[in-house]
């Protein structure tokens, strides 16, 4: 219960204040250290999610082993990235590495 209300609480806060930059329009101006400051909220907020999954899938501490698909499959795709910096193969490679492991590897 606790975590809904802070999902809806989080939405809510979300969705008011985009509303309030729709409705100001050009009357809001931001400074430029805080334009540059909100371009990075995109990609903390995504490191946040994705490692803690990948680091620990169970969430019961940090699995940094060859049983982890997850970390098997995140590792090659941030090695598929680095190589092509194709967002598809990616996560293309991505996947197709975690259920090979899942269920090829580790015949789960």
């Amino acid at each position: 219960m606790m975590y809904t209300l802070m999902i809806v609480g989080m939405a809510l806060i979300t969705a008011f204040i985009k509303a309030a930059i729709f409705m100001l329009g050009e009357r809001a101006a931001f400074p430029v250290w805080l334009k540059e400051a909100l371009a990075f909220v995109p990609v903390t907020v995504l490191t946040a999610i994705i490692v803690p999954m990948v680091l620990a899938p169970h969430g019961q501490g940090i699995e940094l082993s060859w049983r982890n698909p997850q970390l098997i499959a995140a590792c090659a795709a941030v090695l598929v990235c680095a190589a092509t910096r194709r967002q598809l193969l990616t996560i293309m490679v991505g996947l197709l590495v975690f259920f090979a492991w899942q269920f090829g590897v580790l015949g789960r």
